[in-house]
């Protein structure tokens, strides 16, 4: 433990005091958890920071959108807007946060809202569309006044919740034990090439913490980065130009590493998560990418900072879509919670 940890401890045992008295009142009903009478699946973790909350929800969209009447409700982190509000057409990254839009945009049939009173907001959606089935809850592992019918907790691979502290001197944000309340945990961000030995190590790591089903993703990138404007270019060419790469994620190196393996030449300019781009953060990449001395060269970023900063921006910007794919067992991860969904 470094020096700042070490001071910081103090507060972390205070901090886990609080939150095990918060969690005791759910646990006992003193504070109560709202059930529903349709699945109802929370996406989240323990660390702060990011898992791969969104590629998670977007893994079940996909799974259950053709199927079943399908909304996302998320509390839409660093929106310019209070309560609740529908996703509609017209609606930005300003008004619903980068990863509600994103999922707008991306899922035609899917309905989208966002309100940071999760109980209300599910409340208001079923009033306004009764004939929703499925609501995938996104980033409210930690908001028990809503009892999810199935948990879904990630940890990412290079950050396991078991080897952090709570806040302050670490990340959590409560204590391991929080982990039972998981239905099912997904290790995040693993290798592609995450052999049995080294799976079987976590899991053994883990199983202290929870003894339930574990599981394994991996991020696939897609063949081509793309804009709106229906530019395409394949990424094994990405090595002929030069590149500004714009990150306002909280963890972006898995996609540096994506890059240097396929012996990208790029700059990395990175911001903070979440964060919204203005004037003086364009004319910053702007000034920076005119640095660039190749004649072929372009400005690449991920999905989430496109949606919230770059769309209509006069400046040669795409994206590189990805995907979380369950490794080894999923099917069987499938079917866990399919059953689930079908069974309520």
């Amino acid at each position: 433990m470094n020096s700042l940890r070490k001071i910081l401890y103090p507060f972390s045992l205070l901090y886990g005091f609080i939150i095990s008295i918060r969690n005791t009142c759910f646990d006992l009903g003193i504070l109560e958890s709202k059930s529903f009478d349709f699945p109802v699946i929370v996406v989240g973790n323990l660390n702060v920071g990011g898992t791969g909350k969104s590629p998670m929800i977007e893994y079940l969209i996909r799974s259950f959108e053709s199927d079943f009447k399908t909304a996302v409700l998320s509390r839409g982190y660093a929106r310019k807007t209070k309560g609740f509000l529908m996703a509609s057409e017209g609606c930005t990254a300003r008004d619903i946060g980068d990863e509600p839009y994103q999922f707008f945009r991306k899922f035609k049939n899917l309905t989208v809202a966002v309100d940071e009173k999760r109980v209300r907001g599910i409340e208001k959606l079923k009033q306004i569309k009764p004939e929703l089935e499925l609501m995938l809850l996104d980033d409210a592992f930690q908001h028990r006044y809503v009892k999810a019918g199935f948990s879904i907790l990630l940890t990412a691979y290079d950050d396991l919740y078991v080897d952090d502290l709570l806040l302050p001197a670490g990340n959590l944000r409560e204590s391991v034990s929080g982990a039972r309340r998981a239905n099912v945990v997904v290790v995040t961000k693993c290798p592609a090439s995450l052999d049995k030995r080294k799976k079987r190590e976590i899991i053994a790591k883990l199983s202290p913490s929870f003894n339930r089903d574990i599981f394994f993703s991996t991020v696939d990138y897609d063949d081509l980065i793309i804009n709106d404007k229906g530019d395409k270019i394949d990424m094994g060419v990405l090595n002929e130009y030069q590149v500004l790469l714009v990150t306002g994620i909280a963890n972006p190196t898995i996609l540096e590493g994506f890059l240097r393996d396929r012996q990208v030449n790029f700059e990395p300019l990175k911001f903070s998560d979440h964060q919204f781009f203005g004037e003086k953060e364009h004319k910053a990449i702007e000034n920076k990418f005119n640095m660039l001395s190749s004649g072929k060269k372009l400005i690449l970023t991920t999905e989430k900072d496109y949606v919230r900063s770059f769309q209509n921006v006069d400046l040669p910007v795409y994206y590189i879509p990805i995907r979380t794919r369950i490794l080894y067992e999923d099917e069987k991860f499938n079917n866990i919670i399919q059953n689930y969904v079908r069974q309520n």
